[in-house]
């Protein structure tokens, strides 16, 4: 895959109703959902415009938990993957600075190597090293693209130790910071262009986790989509820096997601 070791090029959302997902994330962000082709397997793609050529490009996966998973705690959640180098040495590297495994790596055949591992907070996510010669577009590193990542957020109980974890493992770099007043610091994270940015867990936050904006069109056509389709929204619409509006809420499932996109009205 011919993008650069460090950057996010994969979404998933792991979900106790695939189905009822499915229906929900397609009303809000407009997404084609398709079989993965997987025999045997049931993980559908998400699929989002590419304005540019007027096809659909995958962006990320939907996949239903099993029950095993959810009998050993696993609930509804959207996991990011970095794109690595080298799954192994990754991996190892991982583990050297605090990380975890929580699913050794493996190979899909004709997607790649892939492994599923944790920050020294425990956040989860996946590395991955993908077989496809396009480079992947689920993170709109160029410009706003519809259905699309727009940013990664990490909320995390120390910051600190999230950024040596991170900036060592993928070579990420700090670019500038947002004061948050008692919070602390909103701290901007570049790596082939800003992609994010690290802040302090609210006390309110049950756990570390990463946050992913999707873009929307229109962020209040989007509000009273949640609304129709038994979502809720948490945070926002508040407007953020160069005039967009970003939100925050929970699926009908529990997972919690990110919209940013512009007031139309």
């Amino acid at each position: 895959m011919p993008n650069q070791h460090g950057e996010f090029i994969w979404y998933e959302l792991a979900t106790d109703n695939a189905d009822a997902a499915q229906h929900f994330y397609s009303a809000l962000l407009g997404w084609q959902v398709t079989e993965s082709g997987q025999p045997g397997v049931d993980y559908r793609i998400l699929h989002a415009p590419d304005e540019d050529t007027g096809e659909w490009r995958p962006i990320g996966g939907l996949m239903p938990l099993t029950e095993e998973m959810k009998q050993c705690g696993a609930r509804s959640v959207w996991l990011g993957y970095i794109g690595v180098d080298d799954v192994d040495q990754t991996v190892a590297k991982v583990t050297a600075l605090g990380g975890s495994v929580q699913v050794p790596a493996w190979d899909i055949p004709d997607v790649g190597r892939l492994a599923m591992v944790t920050d020294p907070q425990g956040t989860p996510f996946y590395v991955m090293r993908g077989h496809s010669d396009l480079t992947s577009l689920a993170f709109a590193s160029d410009r706003p693209r519809v259905g699309h990542c727009a940013w990664n957020e990490l909320v995390t109980t120390n910051p600190g130790t999230a950024k040596a974890f991170y900036f060592e493992a993928f070579g990420w770099t700090k670019d500038g910071e947002m004061d948050l007043g008692p919070m602390g610091a909103y701290e901007f994270i570049r790596h082939n262009g800003v992609i994010g940015a690290i802040m302090p867990k609210p006390d309110d936050m049950p756990v570390p986790m990463w946050h992913y904006y999707f873009r929307v069109a229109d962020i209040d056509s989007a509000l009273k989509a949640i609304t129709e389709h038994g979502g809720q929204t948490l945070h926002g619409p508040d407007e953020i820096p160069g005039g967009d509006f970003a939100l925050k809420g929970v699926d009908p499932q529990g997972a919690r997601f990110a919209l940013v996109g512009a007031r139309r009205s």
